[in-house]
């Protein structure tokens, strides 16, 4: 057997995706309210185009967004504005949004006439994923329209849709490949299209070998798709990791994917784009993976944009064990919880819960100078060195060792012996580092 493609560093942790894998996409209840914050999204917040005792319907625009890079939210039901105030998003931070008390009953989503795919030009396309607020849904929420309007003088020929899903335990992107096949490439041709690109490559991990092969027998009509199998390893889906496995293309440091000519974007995302190109429909839904062993029936649920966390773990048999951490997102790089009233957001790919069996709780101690971070580092970067910085306030040093350029896969957190929670320290490098800049 050929060797699979893939990059250096990165780790094998335990995957746990049998829990959900085999699960179909089936919709998630309607609750009895839902938050949508008027920021989903990297840029600028949205202003609301609602008040409070209006009446909204489904799909509707609710939120229009006043800067380039920002993108527009819509009604995820047909109810009646309850409020408009400040609630906490998945990181803690308060953000504007709109409350929404729904209909008892909520109308099925009338498909408007499609256009030809074929013919929509590159304009075109950027103008329906803004118009529909798309943004990247493998967490990054990154306004999808600023993403496909390239920089003049760097080329895309390349589109990669990473279908890895290599974070353990989500399978939303896994049930979308064999549920979804042909929208999905529908939805990267869009995106070829609308870069200019002159090919797909999707990217699968290859412990989705069923996805594997339903897309090979789909885009075998097409000339322009190629279907590639990676190596399971974390972070494989990360954007510079996966450009490099399938292209050998170096993004350079501090660079964007346009500076070796790529654009990579998630399932969901393209799946998204031909929902809104074919059926006129704006991002007001999106599949979470529910999951864990806190989780008496896991499941792959098709969400809207604003329910409660509870909600979902209530349609999934509620809580199962002795639960102990409730994270939005997959265990690597997502968000832990303090409580389940947390909405789901356009970039929630699933909400996981761990019983105390598989929490390790072990207490911060000083580096042990093992140099596990940096051998498992993608990036090349040494961890133990801006953990040090950091906490020394040095922050020039920080940024030396690459702080900036960290993404936060949290490989150094993992095979840390002394429990250092190295992409705390980062973030908080980070967040110092920009506040100086902005003096």
């Amino acid at each position: 057997m050929a060797e699979l493609k893939t990059f250096q560093g990165g780790i094998h942790p335990p995957y746990n995706k049998e829990l959900a894998s085999g699960k179909a996409i089936k919709p998630a209840p309607i609750p009895s309210e839902v938050v949508i914050h008027l920021q989903q999204h990297v840029g600028a917040p949205c202003e609301p185009l609602v008040k409070e005792g209006d009446r909204v319907e489904v799909g509707q625009k609710i939120g229009e967004a006043q800067a380039f890079v920002s993108a527009p939210v819509h009604a995820s039901v047909s109810g009646v504005v309850k409020a408009i105030t400040e609630v906490p998003n998945f990181t803690g931070a308060k953000v504007r949004s709109v409350v929404i008390t729904p209909d008892a009953t909520q109308p099925e989503f009338q498909k408007k006439p499609g256009k030809d795919l074929e013919s929509l030009t590159a304009e075109e396309i950027r103008e329906i994923a803004k118009e529909a607020g798309l943004v990247g849904m493998g967490g990054a929420a990154f306004p999808t329209h600023v993403k496909i309007t390239p920089p003049s003088d760097k080329p895309i020929d390349t589109v990669i849709i990473n279908a890895c899903e290599c974070e353990p335990f989500l399978t939303c992107d896994h049930r979308l490949l064999l549920e979804r096949t042909d929208d999905l490439i529908a939805g990267a041709r869009l995106l070829k299209t609308a870069v200019g690109a002159s090919r797909v490559i999707i990217g699968v991990e290859a412990n989705k070998m069923d996805a594997v092969d339903a897309l090979r027998s789909r885009a075998s009509s097409y000339r322009d798709v190629e279907v590639e199998v990676l190596e399971v390893k974390y972070p494989e889906g990360a954007e510079k990791m996966l450009i490099f496995a399938l292209t050998g293309r170096k993004v350079p440091p501090g660079k964007l994917p346009s500076e070796v000519g790529c654009l990579v974007q998630n399932v969901g995302t393209a799946v998204a784009l031909y929902e809104a190109a074919a059926w006129g429909k704006p991002l007001y839904e999106r599949v979470v993976t529910v999951t864990g062993p806190g989780v008496r029936e896991p499941a792959n649920l098709l969400a809207r944009v604003g329910t409660p966390v509870s909600v979902l773990l209530e349609a999934c048999g509620g809580l199962v064990g002795n639960p102990v951490k409730l994270i939005m997102g997959g265990p690597m790089t997502g968000w832990t919880q303090p409580d389940a009233k947390t909405p789901v957001v356009k970039g929630t790919s699933g909400v996981v819960v761990l019983t105390s069996e598989m929490v390790d709780l072990g207490e911060e101690s000083e580096c042990v100078r093992c140099g596990k971070c940096v051998e498992v580092c993608p990036m090349f970067l040494s961890p133990n060195f801006i953990v040090q910085s950091t906490k020394r306030g040095q922050w020039d040093r920080a940024e030396m060792w690459g702080a900036l350029d960290c993404f936060e896969c949290g490989c150094c957190s993992y095979q840390c012996p002394a429990y250092i929670p190295h992409v705390q320290y980062v973030r908080k490098a980070k967040a110092e580092i920009a506040a100086r800049k902005k003096k």
